[in-house]
């Protein structure tokens, strides 16, 4: 019972903790989406769309994706004639930056600073495109997508758009319990049985590759496996319950930001056409060595910092 206290406690904390960002940024987004300011972000970004080898008018499932989240910048992709190529850049680039707004709040509540969050995912979406563009000389078919965009009514006035964000933003909330408070009850479940520390000690040799401790494995799993916004709980729990310092929580979500959801963020582009396996060996070996040299650097900053010191006090 008393695990079963906590790890709703737990859940629903979580849940009033993300939602306070979740909801009125969705409400946000969903009010841009039916002003003049969306269509005024494509057009003045669509001149530099070249740089990626994408044509103007992919600025829209860009914006769609990064505003939204995958599935809006993949109903962006569906109502244009891309090639297969641009389709993939778009891809990936949006593997690495989608669902920006909320992704970011949630990482500034884990403790990440602004500055790697932006940094970090507008960089990697960004230095891809161009690679891809330079690298890759196919794919100049036509996309063939195997599904067909959803319709959805257009809000007429003010009110509707109102309503429709609040309805969306509190569907976003309620997904987010739903998901949130069974997996934290799981959790505490598997703390209190010690399986988790086992399982700590199972995931050490690949926490040690990437230059963070053990007890941030549990983390790195959540992100992995249920992405940043719903592993946010986890991770949340992890910085203030398992000692998971801030250096280490930041070099996890550097490594996430490349990899997260490795599941459900490759398949949901099956149906675009485009080649997946690429997309996701792409993703993993970004996270690994990003996370490899970041950590490198850091630890060697520290050290340096460390031998000033000790000259200093001698």
């Amino acid at each position: 019972m008393g695990t079963l206290q906590n790890g709703l406690k737990a859940g629903l904390k979580t849940t009033w903790t993300l939602g306070k960002v979740i909801f009125p940024i969705t409400i946000l987004v969903v009010v841009l989406q039916h002003t003049p300011v969306l269509p005024w972000i494509i057009e003045l970004i669509a001149p530099f769309m070249g740089i990626f080898g994408l044509s103007g008018e992919a600025a829209i499932p860009l914006v769609l994706g990064n505003g939204l989240n995958l599935f809006a910048g993949i109903a962006g992709i569906l109502s244009l004639d891309l090639t297969v190529k641009e389709v993939f850049i778009i891809a990936v680039m949006l593997s690495f930056s989608h669902n920006l707004f909320i992704e970011t709040g949630v990482a500034l509540k884990v403790g990440v600073k602004l500055w790697v969050v932006l940094v970090v995912r507008l960089g990697l979406a960004a230095l891809s495109g161009i690679i891809i563009n330079l690298v890759w000389s196919g794919g100049g078919e036509i996309a063939q997508y195997g599904m067909a965009p959803k319709t959805e009514i257009i809000p007429d006035g003010w009110l509707e758009i109102g309503l429709l964000g609040v309805q969306k933003a509190s569907f976003g909330v309620l997904q987010l319990a739903l998901i949130v408070i069974p997996l934290m009850i799981v959790v505490q479940f598997l703390k209190d049985r010690n399986y988790l520390q086992k399982f700590s000690e199972k995931l050490a040799p690949l926490t040690k590759v990437i230059g963070v401790q053990p007890n941030a494995s549990l983390t790195l799993v959540a992100g992995l496996t249920i992405g940043l916004a719903y592993g946010a709980g986890i991770m949340i729990q992890a910085v203030q319950e398992d000692g998971v310092s801030k250096k280490d929580a930041t070099l996890i979500f550097i490594f996430l930001v490349a990899c997260h959801a490795v599941i459900e963020d490759t398949l949901i582009f099956i149906p675009l056409g485009i080649p997946v396996l690429p997309l996701l060996l792409i993703r993993i070996i970004t996270a690994f060595v990003l996370t490899i040299v970041v950590a490198y650097i850091w630890n060697r900053s520290e050290q340096q910092k460390g031998k000033e010191v000790s000259v200093t006090n001698a």
